[in-house]
């Protein structure tokens, strides 16, 4: 992505209180028509309590209204306003710009995908993975019956997966990871984390199932254990221990 002089600088006109303004460079790009990505940079106002989404949606108010950002709830549930925020991958509904410690705050689409359009990608792979690792409880008795009301678990058993429930699909793990920069082929660790969530559930009988699909060429073993779609995940979810775990149960070590 090259970066050039910004193709529009203009100031934002929302009225607050703060006389406090940073410099917002949004990466432009229309595969469409454009042959490369370009900055176009803003002075926009801020509070303490502004997000990066916030920002964003100042300049798209009053300044650019052909800015592209996929954004939805709006408080780190939902997954969608993903993207890099000063290089890193990061929810932008999630980031205060006061946090960021920069007079320029730069935002630009997820490594990793295709983009669709500025800040928007393609999420329909991640989608696809995560639909292989069959995300869902399987058992045989999947019809309830009057003696199998509820399925019950100790905490001690909810403790195994819980975290890994707390994925909220925002591909950040996956923007951050370096095997998938250069194989596109592989799984991913959302999609690798999502299948541990499964196997290690107590109520599910698909573990081999699961085992089998992560057990190939682009499955787990590309996986360099970098550490990094750990570091980003804003849910606290560990794909990393996810996929060392999985390992052990291909290399016998838990069953």
């Amino acid at each position: 992505m090259s970066e050039t002089q910004g193709i529009a600088e203009e100031q934002s006109s929302t009225e607050i209180s703060s006389q406090k303004t940073i410099t917002l460079k949004i990466a432009k790009y229309n595969p469409d028509h454009d042959s490369s990505s370009q900055f176009a940079s803003f002075t926009v106002p801020y509070e303490r309590w502004t997000t990066v989404l916030d920002a964003i949606l100042d300049v798209k108010k009053h300044l650019d209204h052909s800015v592209a950002v996929r954004y939805s709830c709006r408080q780190a549930s939902c997954g969608s306003c993903g993207m890099k925020i000063n290089g890193r991958p990061r929810l932008a509904c999630f980031t205060k710009i006061s946090e960021l410690n920069s007079d320029v705050v730069t935002v630009e689409p997820m490594n990793n995908y295709p983009i669709v359009r500025d800040l928007v990608v393609d999420m329909g792979k991640l989608i696809t993975n995560h639909k292989k690792m069959m995300p869902y409880v399987v058992r045989d008795d999947s019809e309830i019956t009057t003696d199998t009301k509820e399925f019950a678990q100790t905490p001690e058993q909810l403790e195994e997966y819980i975290q890994f429930a707390n994925c909220i699909k925002c591909g950040l793990c996956n923007s951050a990871c370096p095997t998938m920069a250069t194989d596109s082929s592989f799984l991913g660790p959302q999609a690798l984390a999502q299948a541990y969530r499964y196997v290690a559930d107590n109520r599910d009988k698909g573990k081999d199932k699961r085992l089998k699909i992560i057990d190939e060429s682009h499955g787990i073993w590309r996986c360099h254990f970098a550490g990094s779609c750990s570091q980003v995940c804003p849910k606290g979810v560990d794909p990393a221990m996810g996929i060392q775990l999985l390992r052990g149960y291909l290399l016998g070590f838990k069953k």
